[in-house]
């Protein structure tokens, strides 16, 4: 396995695909730089960390741009430790402009971290 660096995410799998949505599981491992400074003595993945997590893979899938212009709705909701399982769902709305994510737990079923709906811009 690759040792872990910077912004990393480990182990991701697509659970299941089509052209507007996605499901996939990854873990963001406890050497990624996302834990640096936050709570020392008690890790936690940052709002904003989590954020830059799914408009990445919302730029991977769906091509949209790391760039959002509106946040229409977003709510987190626990605390994610490092070496979590995650599982994200991602749901592009092409006609909408927007994405809509829901971030949880992989091995804890209806443990909800975040969740939300963004509008995107398509990258040219």
């Amino acid at each position: 396995m690759k040792e872990a660096n910077n912004h990393d995410i480990v182990n991701e799998q697509i659970i299941s695909r089509d052209e507007n949505s996605i499901a996939l599981e990854f873990v963001i491992p406890v050497t990624s730089d996302f834990f640096d400074g936050h709570f020392p003595e008690y890790k936690l993945l940052p709002a904003v960390a989590q954020f830059e997590v799914i408009t990445r893979f919302s730029r991977k899938y769906f091509g949209t741009q790391r760039y959002v212009p509106n946040i229409k709705r977003i709510k987190f909701s626990a605390p994610i430790r490092p070496d979590t399982k995650i599982h994200l769902e991602l749901n592009y709305k092409k006609e909408k402009g927007t994405v809509t994510f829901n971030m949880a737990d992989a091995n804890v079923e209806g443990k909800v971290y975040s969740s939300g709906t963004f509008s995107v811009l398509v990258e040219e």
